[in-house]
């Protein structure tokens, strides 16, 4: 239950830096008309009967009207990447399901490779109404530095630019803070494929006296490969064993402060990374250790496979608790269009054995509705807890949060989550691959309702205490959020020591 950034349609092709490489496929190859058409209409097909939640945030005059909109928009042929973006992508952000996303096609992304485009140069954070440089690609330019205040790119100014960068992007609801972090880090990326590429950019920022300046910067083409010059550094070779070793630490992580006696995990996803055994050993050190504050940071999670959420959750919650009020599919199978769908066998059998219809004539996932998960007595994690979170903690993740949410000693800090509070779709998340383009579309089969008397305001779950961007963290590279629970736990374990 993840959401993969995909790349959007090119304005300006920036097909002249770099030429393809497989002899099989060109991205300059344009699909008539006709053939788009197609794609298109079997999508909206495909979405009318099988998807959960087509009308859960927008009603369905609206979404008719959306895709008739965007069916018209198909004038003339186009490229996969045209469709893709200008029509796809502003068509799934209208269901506001992050879990509704389209990606390009496997021929195109192996085309892709690790090819270098040419872009603009100026990485950059974004928050409540600004953005600040945190990178720049040009290391001889003196005038951005990191913390430069930028107002305007090409004319747009900050909230101009965030709103028409977020129509191409999918969100839980109503809830933003996701697309803040997607635009954080990789501006470029998005700005690039949005709006295409200029010669020269003209951007406005507020000098050292805060002052507004003006200066055109120019595009950023990478160098070529410098290795026949001597200037090639040789990768380092690692074994298989550490190859391993690496992504486990990227995965998932424990570290501990024997100062303020708090264990701090990391968590970046619910999908790999051995979390049983990682759970089992980290939770045994933790009681065996008598390590009485925990720090959970799922501020890079973006979910995975909710059993292993489940199972997270059951070693730190101080209450029996279900995984959601409601769960239910729009269809019992995927026919007539199991062909264009990826694991059309198992996703059939799963909605087929899974799924019960009710009278409310919706196909319900019984187990998830019906089974209370109760704490765990082995190794079972009952002292102060604090939950790192923000906009990336999404999906699996944000399951979590809302299981733990309001419970005795249990505090949720930072910011408010990418995943929606009141529910989401998920379960089961195959592609649709378009027969003609080939682009794929992820279609959820099942939504989730995780607590009914949360209102349905397309909201993430909101953090207990809110620690917001800092200017002076981003500047100086520190953790802000994770100072500030540092802080809390030194000031608790001093009151306690003078009790």
């Amino acid at each position: 239950m993840t959401v993969k950034n995909a790349f959007l349609f090119l304005v300006i092709p920036l097909l002249y830096s770099c030429a393809a490489t497989n002899k099989n496929y060109s991205p300059t190859k344009k699909y008539p008309k006709e053939q788009l058409q197609q794609d298109y209409t079997l999508l909206r097909n495909i979405f009318e009967k099988k998807h959960p939640s087509l009308y859960w945030y927008t009603s369905k005059d609206s979404m008719d009207m959306y895709f008739e909109k965007y069916y018209l928009a198909i004038e003339d042929s186009m490229t996969e990447q045209q469709f893709g973006w200008k029509i796809i992508a502003p068509l799934t952000r209208q269901l506001h399901c992050g879990h509704t996303s389209f990606s390009m096609s496997k021929a195109y992304n192996k085309w892709v490779g690790n090819k270098k485009f040419t872009e603009f140069p100026l990485f950059m954070k974004f928050w409540n109404d600004s953005m600040a440089v945190t990178a720049n690609l040009n290391r001889k330019d003196t005038v951005f530095k990191r913390g430069t205040l930028v107002t305007s790119v090409n004319g747009m100014r900050y909230k101009e630019l965030t709103q028409t960068m977020f129509g191409y992007l999918t969100e839980d609801g109503f809830a933003e803070n996701v697309n803040y972090l997607r635009l954080s880090n990789n501006f470029p990326y998005y700005h690039r494929n949005i709006f295409g590429l200029s010669r020269n950019y003209t951007v406005q920022f507020l000098d050292s006296t805060g002052k507004e300046q003006t200066v055109k910067v120019p595009l950023f083409e990478f160098p070529k490969d410098s290795s026949r010059q001597g200037g090639h550094i040789p990768a380092i070779k690692l074994t298989r064993h550490e190859r391993r070793l690496q992504r486990l630490q990227l995965a998932r992580s424990l570290a501990i402060d024997t100062i303020n006696n708090t264990a701090i995990i990391t968590l970046n996803t619910f999908s790999n990374g051995g979390l049983r055994k990682f759970y089992r050993q980290s939770f045994r050190y933790i009681r065996k250790a008598h390590i009485s504050t925990l720090v959970l940071d799922l501020r890079s999670n973006g979910g995975g496979k909710i059993n292993l959420s489940t199972l997270l959750t059951k070693y730190v919650t101080r209450l029996p608790f279900r995984v959601a009020d409601t769960s239910f599919a729009a269809a019992k199978t995927l026919r007539p269009y199991t062909k264009y769908i990826k694991g059309k066998f198992l996703n059939n059998i799963g909605l087929f054995f899974l799924t019960k219809k009710r009278n409310d004539g919706l196909y319900h996932f019984g187990l998830w509705e019906r089974k209370l998960y109760r704490p765990k007595n082995k190794n079972h994690f009952g002292g102060d807890l604090y939950v790192l979170t923000n906009g990336s903690t999404f999906s699996a993740s944000a399951l979590f949060c809302n299981d733990v949410k309001g419970q005795p000693g249990i505090k949720l800090v930072g910011e408010e989550t990418g995943g929606g509070w009141h529910g989401n779709d998920g379960i089961l998340i195959p592609d649709i691959t378009l027969p003609n383009t080939r682009l794929r579309v992820r279609l959820p089969l099942f939504r989730l309702v995780q607590y009914k008397h949360v209102p349905k305001d397309g909201r993430g779950i909101m953090p207990d205490i809110y620690i917001a961007t800092n200017y002076e963290a981003l500047v100086k590279g520190f953790d802000k959020k994770m100072q500030v629970v540092r802080l809390l736990i030194r000031q608790k374990n001093a009151m306690g020591n003078l009790q």
